[in-house]
């Protein structure tokens, strides 16, 4: 969820309460528990029910930040709930679909190395005292391109007209996602950095 402009002060400065119980983090967590579910029905080929799960995962993650901007209510558990349920939905779907052949592996092991990588950013602002980092637009963009595709490459794996013009979308989505994702995370190691550099400072 994208952090909001202090209105009162118009400074710019990023309003993130310690709120838990808020809209925006009942969707999270609604969304992380339809991650099993998924992951069965990929595997099981009941594709109906994964394809179901995965649009209402994006519809929940599309309203959450939507939510959170407009009524200020971003929280530092949003902050690491929202990009949490993102990637464990990409990482099921991502393996699922390998594991029955729809996409390469390749494509699997080039999304988790961004994953490995973010990891590891993640770990070294933490160290600094930072928990988490804001998202920002570029990694949201990326999502919701990854969470396009996925559901456009399982239909297309029928043999209707819908199928063949499903399968190429699909693929257009993530690749331009993939891209995206990385991106993203050269983005993340550059916030990272400036946030280092700042506490670094101020530490002074």
């Amino acid at each position: 969820m994208a952090a909001e402009e202090d209105r009162g002060t118009g400074t710019g400065v990023a309003v993130v309460s310690d709120r838990v119980l808020t809209v925006p983090n009942v969707l999270s967590v609604l969304r992380l528990l339809g991650v099993p579910v998924f992951l069965w029905a990929i595997l099981a080929e009941h594709d109906a029910i994964a394809l179901v799960t995965l649009m209402l995962s994006g519809l929940s993650d599309y309203l959450d930040g939507k939510i959170a901007r407009r009524f200020g209510l971003e929280s530092r558990l949003g902050q690491l709930l929202d990009p949490f349920a993102d990637r464990l939905y990409i990482a099921t779907t991502l393996f699922g679909l390998a594991w029955r052949d729809i996409i390469p592996w390749w494509l699997v092991w080039a999304l988790v190395g961004r994953e490995v990588l973010l990891a590891a950013v993640l770990w070294w602002v933490k160290r600094h005292g930072q928990v988490g980092l804001p998202v920002h637009f570029v990694g949201k963009a990326a999502t919701f391109n990854l969470l396009y595709a996925f559901p456009l490459l399982l239909l297309g794996q029928g043999t209707s007209g819908f199928a063949e013009w499903a399968l190429p979308i699909g693929w257009a989505f993530a690749w331009w996602g993939t891209v995206l994702y990385w991106v993203a995370g050269v983005m993340y190691i550059v916030q990272a950095r400036q946030v280092v550099a700042l506490r670094t400072a101020t530490a002074r």
